[in-house]
């Protein structure tokens, strides 16, 4: 049975939250800023890892049904953000403005959690569901405590890690259907790394394809015509 290391990189961190539109997108890049000008490694998924807008296109245009397309993208996306949340990051920052806070973000605190791997939650929106307080499922991760300027993240994320510190070997259980994920995430985080920042559509959906749909990249009707 394979084992996690939850802290591998200490300073990296996971950047969990919407990415729905522009001034999403733009706050989410603004706390990897924040985390950046303090030493931490963020990892933004829109940035760093796969868009599935940008890359669905691709895959159409080359003769793959929608549905088809839809699923392998998926399966990529799923295998690498699990991956970073619980191998390839030690700790996680969820921006949890919005109406209700975003679905994807709440799964990959909770896997952090359950690691106990640090968390801290950026919340600079008054609203919320409950009786004027938020979702205690997941504020409770954090003892409760929301942190309300991007700019005080860095510190509150240093005392996060202070305080859940493991002993140097401690190791987490992972089952088989968590291990199975993990080594395809990792393959294809290993692969990226070879694209650089710009992360050219063709040659990464050649590299979706290899990885998790052979039978796609092989057939006629994903050949463009």
């Amino acid at each position: 049975m394979r084992e996690l290391y939850p802290f591998r990189h200490q300073r990296r961190v996971y950047c969990a939250g919407p990415l729905f539109n522009e001034a999403e997108r733009r706050e989410m890049l603004l706390i990897a800023d924040a985390l950046r000008a303090a030493d931490f490694e963020p990892f933004v998924p829109h940035a760093d890892g796969m868009e599935f807008a940008q890359l669905e296109p691709c895959l159409i245009g080359r003769g793959c049904e929608p549905s088809a397309a839809g699923q392998v993208l998926h399966q990529a996306i799923f295998a690498l953000d699990v991956y970073q949340v619980m191998a390839g990051c030690a700790s996680l920052v969820l921006n949890m403005n919005g109406r209700v806070p975003d679905e994807g973000a709440v799964a990959e605190a909770a896997m952090a959690w359950t690691l106990g791997k640090p968390i801290v939650i950026f919340k600079a929106d008054a609203r919320s569901k409950i009786a004027g307080r938020d979702n205690p499922l997941i504020v409770g991760q954090t003892d409760f405590e929301t942190v309300e300027k991007i700019e005080w993240l860095p510190e509150r994320l240093l005392a996060r890690q202070v305080e859940v510190a493991f002993d140097a070997d401690h190791r987490v259980p992972c089952p088989p259907h968590l291990q199975r994920t993990l080594a395809a995430g990792e393959r294809l985080w290993d692969r990226l790394q070879d694209f650089g920042a710009t992360r050219p559509s063709e040659p990464l959906v050649d590299l979706i394809l290899e990885l998790f749909e052979p039978s796609l990249a092989s057939s006629p009707s994903a050949e463009v015509a």
